[in-house]
């Protein structure tokens, strides 16, 4: 017993030593686009390894300001083998660097958990799901950045916008792509002059958290690996835009993004350049971020299109 009680008050001497020797640890001078990361090519690789994709913490969900200057994902902490709630984190370009990502906390507690950010190509604002349990507000939101910080949150007003709304993105004319959840359904909405027409379903074979391009030509969903019934992972596939604006086939990534590990929340940068998306490779089960050129979807158009 004597010897318990001493390793005891051995780890609670030690613990407080290794979180100030945490605290001390300055983040890394990170300067140019992309958060100061040299660009993948046609492999999917890791994205910011720890400072943003950090080891024992899920990550997914990347969104791109339109100047490229700010940065907003996902995380789920695990503590004790249990995970937290989603929050949202973001970083942002001062002095010619990267700020050290910090949680947004955009609805300050209004809703128990925020995910799935996405900053608008054609508005000053970053839509996000917020969900509470029993709470009819939950659904998606949004905030508008400013030079202090970000507005009040507020809850996107649509008749369509229940509780269990996720994953909204826009093209750059601002159609709407959004998936219910409930449902596992995903659905379109044309902006007319300004104004959104009823949202109807997306007519593709299967898929969820949709992602539109900018230019509106690809749509990246994932859904349960097709090619081997034994296998229960997520894989990302992109349908392509026919001349008559029907939605081609779903045609699997492959393997310069897809594993025999789930690939989730395809997400594609406002320039069209790269896809990012959530790779659940880790030993506990959570996910880290990776990102691969968009030639990889090109060069798939190519051959659908050359067929």
């Amino acid at each position: 017993m004597k010897k318990i009680m001493s390793m005891c008050f051995m780890l609670i001497a030690i613990i407080p030593m290794v979180s100030n020797a945490n605290e001390t640890v300055s983040f890394p001078n990170l300067k140019g686009p992309w958060f100061g990361q040299e660009i993948p090519g046609l492999i999917a690789e890791p994205f910011a390894l720890g400072t943003v994709s950090i080891e024992g913490r899920y990550e997914f969900g990347v969104s791109f300001s339109t100047n490229l200057t700010e940065m907003y994902f996902t995380t789920l902490e695990i503590i004790e083998g249990v995970d937290t709630d989603p929050q949202i984190y973001y970083s942002k370009v001062e002095n010619n660097q990267w700020t050290k990502p910090q949680r947004a906390n955009f609805t300050k507690g209004k809703m128990t958990y925020e995910l799935t950010p996405h900053a608008s190509l054609n508005e000053n604002r970053v839509y996000f799901t917020g969900r509470k349990p029993d709470s009819k507000d939950s659904g998606v939101w949004y905030v508008t950045p400013t030079k202090s910080g970000f507005s009040e949150a507020k809850r996107y007003e649509s008749p369509y916008n229940n509780g269990r709304l996720s994953d909204m993105n826009q093209g750059q004319n601002g159609d709407l792509i959004f998936t219910n959840m409930s449902e596992r359904k995903m659905y379109y909405a044309k902006n007319k002059n300004g104004e959104f027409q009823l949202p109807k379903p997306i007519d593709i074979e299967f898929g969820i958290h949709g992602f539109i391009s900018p230019n509106e030509d690809y749509l990246l969903v994932n859904a349960r690996n097709k090619d081997n019934k034994d296998r229960k992972d997520h894989d990302i596939f992109v349908y392509f835009k026919e001349k008559n604006g029907s939605w081609s086939k779903p045609i699997n990534l492959g393997p310069a993004v897809n594993t025999q590990h789930t690939e989730s929340v395809a997400r594609i940068t406002p320039d069209g350049k790269f896809l990012f998306f959530g790779r659940y490779n880790e030993p506990s089960g959570a996910s880290n971020i990776y990102w691969v050129s968009t030639q990889v979807v090109h060069e798939l158009k190519k051959q659908y299109f050359n067929k």
